[in-house]
């Protein structure tokens, strides 16, 4: 059975999900994109998973070097997710944002509601993506509300605590 393409996008629009920046790094090179495909896998082991455009510079530095961190973006953060996302800053991204090396030597991003630093642990390539599964090797959180997409923009939460 065949599917529109632009119906499944359409559908998928009305999922509503954090926003993340995976970054990685291979050696002395750094990159990072922003990512909808995330999800926790297992608290028992630690492992959370991201899917990767198999034509991305950011998967070809997961693959080189065997790390990468999903920075999971503050609601301050939609800056960050627009330079990340955009094909405009390719070569400069990390050049546009505040950073810091974490243990893996990936970059976790400033003031992020919460950076997962992750050595991969399988790899599995379906149609232009690759799901990687990453075993987490350290966390990092602040108290700030999550940047959240639904319906092709931006949003925030608003609870009543």
């Amino acid at each position: 059975m065949t599917i529109d393409q632009e119906a499944f996008k359409q559908a998928l629009r009305g999922w509503a999900s954090g926003v993340t920046v995976v970054t990685a790094r291979s050696g002395d090179k750094t990159h990072g994109m922003t990512v909808s495909a995330f999800s926790s896998v297992s608290a028992d082991p630690p492992l959370v998973l991201v899917c990767a455009n198999q034509s991305s510079t950011t998967h070809g530095l997961i693959e080189e070097g065997g790390v990468f961190v999903v920075n999971i973006l503050a609601s301050h953060q939609q800056d960050v997710s627009n330079v990340f996302a955009s094909s405009k800053y390719e070569d400069s991204r990390l050049e546009r944002v505040d950073w810091t090396e974490g243990e893996t030597g990936a970059p976790l991003i400033d003031e992020a509601l919460a950076s997962l630093e992750c050595k991969v642990a399988s790899a599995h390539r379906e149609g232009s993506h690759t799901i990687y599964v990453g075993h987490v090797q350290a966390v990092h959180t602040t108290d700030a509300e999550p940047l959240l997409y639904y319906k092709g923009g931006y949003r925030s939460l608003h609870c009543d605590d």
